[in-house]
């Protein structure tokens, strides 16, 4: 009696186990490269063409000041991953492969994949990893069951060069972001069962754009495409005109991709059940402020300012809104309403215990996050949410900065403690184009933002223990 009444036991506790894995949505983290705000049909923008990211968006809630902490590859996925900022980590820009292999995230940190690996989730990367290049840097020790892609930043448009876990690298035909759908489908088909979770990081829409499909670049060869600021002093419009076309040709693509996804997951009726997520590491400047790219920016301009100690002719760092917000949908049936407008800011920080508290994973105890669990704002809850948002960017390839900036509702400071010269504020309520640097005003509302501000960035620098402080020190 008492052998069949463990049995029992056993068998309704593994019921229970199974029901409850069932119960567990399927996580989906589309997640592009160099992706612009406004690079999307529903921003207003007047030639995306993005049919299957706006009805994901409207679906269910669009975070429309969703930003990344560091506008460029590496540590904004390093802060994706570990909900840490990237001076914490020692990844403070893009990893140079071949100069910088050292460089990496450190295994032994918390990753919200491995806590989803640890609750039973199946968990797979399809696509850029760009965390590092050595084995003990290989996305498996994070918590991936699967990989298929490439450890490093940079790849061809067509026939690219990926490796299957388990395998050699190796060339496949095909534009990339077709090739790395095909894989991402035949994960979603092996694990319908569930739960999964499923990273698709897509290197496109980042540059080189060509060659693309037909059916991509079409629509916008004949293009005459309106630009931001057309009178922007010496901008070289001929140029931005061309890239513009280009950049709207892969957006296309991988909205193309993203509708094979999204249609997979209502063929195997898994849609009800699958909470998708679509964001970027980053965002993209085409022309605004008289430069494109992202936050180490290029000027676009005939004749480019002159050098100067710590920046190269051409180049122009920046943390405007277009390098640091990120185009942002969730839907989640059931669970977040249709036609939910998120408008406070989320970092890219904020993932990890968001997408645990969606799976109902805890985070462990004495984990050092900096994120916050924003569902109960994407369900429409009235919770506490700071308006400001913090972010910084220490360069070290094409120029040499620290930026650190603080951003309000109204105002945004930009401090360089490489270069105090370069320090900016602007007046976003008159000028959301930051196209004037007020810092030097002597205005008293002026003033007392600035004190505000630096106030704040200092703050924020201390708890993070950034190792800029030092410099800042050493100055005073």
């Amino acid at each position: 009696m008492r052998k069949m009444f463990l049995l029992a036991l056993f068998v309704i506790g593994l019921a229970g186990s199974i029901e409850g894995a069932k119960s567990r949505p399927n996580i989906l983290f589309v997640f592009t490269d160099d992706q612009a705000p406004w690079a999307l049909g529903l921003s207003g923008h007047p030639h995306a063409q993005t049919p299957n990211m706006d009805r994901l968006f409207k679906a269910g809630a669009w975070l429309k000041k969703a930003y990344t902490v560091t506008p460029v590859c590496s540590p904004s996925r390093a802060a994706l991953m570990t909900s840490r900022y990237g001076t914490e980590l020692g990844i403070t820009d893009w990893i140079r492969p071949g100069q910088e292999d050292y460089l990496g995230l450190d295994k032994s940190l918390p990753t919200w994949p491995k806590l989803l690996k640890e609750a039973g989730y199946k968990t797979g990367l399809v696509g850029k990893w760009h965390l590092g290049v050595l084995e003990k840097h290989y996305p498996t020790q994070f918590g991936f069951d699967y990989f298929m892609g490439f450890r490093t930043g940079g790849n061809r448009v067509t026939n690219p060069s990926l490796e299957e876990v388990g395998d050699e690298v190796k060339k496949y035909p095909g534009y990339t972001y077709d090739v790395l759908t095909e894989y991402a489908l035949k994960f979603i088909r092996k694990h319908q069962q569930g739960p999964f979770m499923l990273a698709l990081h897509y290197r496109a829409p980042h540059a080189a754009w060509m060659p693309q499909p037909e059916s991509d670049r079409r629509p916008f060869d004949k293009l005459d495409p309106t630009i931001p600021n057309p009178d922007y002093p010496d901008l070289n419009t001929a140029w931005v005109k061309r890239i513009t076309r280009e950049y709207l040709g892969s957006v296309k693509g991988v909205d193309r991709n993203l509708g094979q996804v999204l249609d997979l997951l209502d063929e195997l009726k898994l849609a009800d059940n699958t909470a998708v997520i679509f964001s970027s590491d980053h965002g993209y400047t085409m022309g605004h402020n008289g430069i494109w790219h992202k936050g180490n920016g290029h000027w676009i301009v005939n004749n480019p300012p002159p050098a100067t100690p710590n920046i190269p002719r051409g180049q122009r760092p920046n943390m405007y809104d277009n390098s640091i917000f990120v185009p942002t949908g969730v839907r989640w049936p059931g669970k977040i309403k249709p036609g939910t407008v998120v408008d406070k800011p989320f970092s890219n920080l904020d993932w990890f215990p968001t997408i645990l508290a969606m799976a109902g994973v805890e985070v462990p105890k004495g984990t050092l996050i900096r994120g916050r669990n924003a569902l109960p704002l994407m369900q429409g809850k009235k919770i506490k949410w700071s308006d400001d948002a913090y972010g910084e960017y220490s360069t070290h390839h094409q120029s040499v900065t620290h930026m650190r900036m603080w951003r309000t509702k109204r105002w945004k400071l930009v401090r360089d403690f490489m270069n105090p010269n370069r320090s900016e504020l602007f007046d976003l309520m008159k000028d959301p184009a930051e196209s004037k640097n007020v810092l030097n005003s002597k205005r008293p509302e002026v003033r007392k933002a600035v004190k505000d501000l630096d106030a704040k960035i200092l703050t924020r620098m201390k708890q993070i223990n950034d190792p800029v402080l030092k410099m800042v020190s050493k100055k005073k």
